[in-house]
């Protein structure tokens, strides 16, 4: 490249890596536990029994959850995806934000009650909202996602540089016999072009990941009014599903699947006359894909089930490759030593910025007294 072309790129990769290397540190910083979270969570001391899952009764388990909370509603049931758990969910309303649930955690086995900490409370939960959008909000999220894009034109322009500013070095090299910035230059560069592809796939994901917002709001714009569509609820006046009865059907339906959401009727995710059940796979990549099928409310059958579109399954694909938690604990102690060279990188690169300013003031310097 000429010399104009990489005086070009070192501003693209100062500036980008400036701007977006703060939030970037605090992700790598609050996503570092979140790779643990599950190591990290509560002890949920389940009882040994030779129940299969899902044997004691969702409809018993709802009626004590409401009775716990007197002039509440059940928006919505949560199954865990490692552990035989439902977590019911109770509100002041079917629409209300979902940081003031209060839940009750039930064994799908024995419909046993399991005492553990709300999830929207303590450690974990503060450092997944500072990873998600600084407790802002919509806004916090999309405010996340633009250092994200920054912080990939950061790593783009950075492998450009990485050729003209180490052509003359053997690869791996860290000199460590001259000045102490030329040491710190030569780590960064070094942990940055080895932590490349993870560090690329991480942000890129990353960046995915905020447009949630916006995906879901699609969903329900298009493909969820096109499922109601498909078949006129059974209005019968006072009649309900059993939620019980709701999930056979579907499950008849929709054959070795795994239902992992509910959402009642008059939630955002279903319809006032249909129940949502939301399915996933048995496999490491299909039970990363939803599928959502829409039940009549009033009789329990299934009257709609379809694949999620391609922008939500590119959403949901992206989430393990973000936290590196499809492979098991090895994985994610990979994960962690990832996430602790990227942290030394984007310090590094901090530190050669402020220490290289007095050196760049000062030639400024000389460069106006030859004048």
């Amino acid at each position: 490249m000429t010399r104009r072309a990489v005086g070009l790129w070192v501003w693209v990769h100062r500036w980008s890596s400036l701007v977006c290397t703060v939030f970037a540190l605090l992700l790598c910083l609050t996503g570092l536990p979140l790779i643990f979270k599950d190591e990290l969570g509560p002890d949920l001391q389940l009882a040994a029994t030779t129940a299969p899952p899902g044997s004691a009764s969702v409809d018993s388990m709802v009626a004590r959850a409401l009775a716990a909370r007197p002039g509440e509603v059940v928006p919505y049931l949560f199954y865990d995806r490692e552990h035989p758990i439902l977590k019911v969910p109770t509100a002041a309303s079917m629409t209300a934000d979902p940081a003031s649930f209060h839940y009750q955690v039930f064994d799908t086995r024995t419909g046993q009650q399991i005492e553990i900490p709300q999830p929207n409370e303590g450690f974990l939960y503060v450092m997944t909202r500072l990873h998600l959008d600084l407790f802002g909000g919509v806004l916090g999220t999309l405010f996340l996602g633009f250092m994200g894009l920054l912080l990939v034109v950061a790593i783009v322009s950075g492998v450009v540089l990485y050729g003209p500013f180490t052509r003359r070095l053997a690869f791996g090299v860290v000199r460590t016999d001259g000045s102490r910035w030329r040491t710190w230059l030569d780590l960064h560069n070094l942990l940055g072009i080895v932590t490349l592809a993870w560090f690329g796939v991480v942000s890129f994901t990353g960046v995915i990941n905020t447009l949630a917002a916006p995906i879901e709001l699609a969903w329900q714009a298009n493909q969820l009014v096109e499922m109601a569509a498909q078949a006129k609820p059974t209005e019968i006046a006072g009649q309900h599903a059993s939620t019980d009865t709701v999930l056979r059907h579907v499950r008849a339906a929709v054959p070795g699947m795994n239902v992992m959401t509910v959402a009642f009727p008059g939630t955002p995710f279903a319809t006032p006359s249909h129940v949502a059940i939301f399915l996933t796979g048995n496999t490491p990549i299909t039970s990363r894909i939803l599928k959502p099928a829409l039940a009549d409310a009033s009789t329990g059958q299934v009257v709609s089930v379809r694949d999620m579109p391609w922008y939500a399954t590119a959403l949901f694909m992206s989430q393990p490759l973000h936290f590196g938690d499809y492979g098991g604990l090895p994985l994610k102690i990979i994960w962690a030593l990832l996430d602790i060279a990227t942290i030394v990188v984007l310090i590094s690169g901090l530190y050669l910025w402020w220490t290289k300013r007095p050196r760049r003031r000062s030639a400024v310097e000389a460069e106006g007294l030859a004048s």
